[in-house]
């Protein structure tokens, strides 16, 4: 009897300690994937690389990004390394002109890095002379091969713009401003259904589509360079709009 006590007792011990050897290489085994799985990327655009790609590649790759973006799948990234590789220089592939709305992170919503896009904003995405001359910057001069301007629903500026906000009545003149450039964008647009107001959602994704396109126009006439360097096939100036519910990227 005390033999089999003895016995019953070694048993557990030598069953213990093998479960803990066993728990020890899971745990290993795991946190090595872990390691693995979060290893980021080094790379950073180069001026090679930007030169050899076409303006159709660049939207091309950017409707990946945006899939990964929409599936929860952003390239991990290496930011220390990439910022002290940006150092050497910047060579991005766009420029993107975006509404100022902190809801659309623009990187983000492409699955990009630093170095790889230029981003300018303004409420309602719509262009201006300085928006204009550092788009020039960006192509002209720093090599970049498309233009997007990327309106997105629920844009608070073309529902002011809609409603017909009376911004000059309080103090502010350059947001009035701002709201007519935009009204524009309304003509022509007469709501199968519902009221004109910015409650009718169907005519404002109309507005904010349309916003985006006049953008692209008025930019073509105000830089006779970049319109130029268009009609050559060196760059592209497109319209996009964002959906905020699904984070897809729509190009027009």
């Amino acid at each position: 009897m005390k033999n089999s006590v003895k016995y019953l007792g070694i048993l557990a011990v030598a069953l213990s300690v093998t479960a803990c050897v066993t728990d020890k290489k899971t745990d290993a085994s795991a946190s090595n994937i872990e390691v693995v799985s979060q290893t980021p990327i080094r790379s950073i655009l180069t001026a090679e690389e930007q030169l050899k790609m076409s303006p159709d590649e660049i939207i091309g790759r950017l409707k990946k990004g945006n899939e990964n973006f929409v599936s929860n799948n952003l390239t991990q990234r290496d930011h220390s390394s990439q910022r002290r590789l940006a150092m050497i220089g910047q060579y991005p592939q766009a420029i993107v002109l975006s509404c100022v709305d902190s809801r659309v992170p623009v990187e983000d919503v492409f699955d990009l890095g630093i170095g790889d896009v230029f981003v300018a904003r303004v409420a309602g995405n719509i262009e201006n002379k300085d928006i204009v001359g550092s788009m020039e910057f960006a192509t002209a001069v720093a090599g970049s091969k498309v233009v997007i301007v990327m309106g997105h629903t629920s844009c608070g500026a073309v529902k002011h713009a809609i409603d017909n906000t009376d911004a000059a009545a309080m103090d502010m003149i350059a947001l009035q401003n701002l709201l007519d450039e935009i009204k524009p964008s309304m003509a022509n647009i007469v709501p199968e259904t519902g009221e004109i107001s910015s409650g009718n959602v169907r005519y404002m994704n109309e507005v904010i589509h349309n916003n985006a396109l006049k953008t692209v126009l008025d930019i073509r006439t105000a830089s006779p360079k970049m319109a130029s360097l268009e009609k050559e096939g060196k760059i592209k100036i497109v319209a996009a709009v964002y959906n905020m519910a699904t984070g897809k990227v729509d190009f027009i």
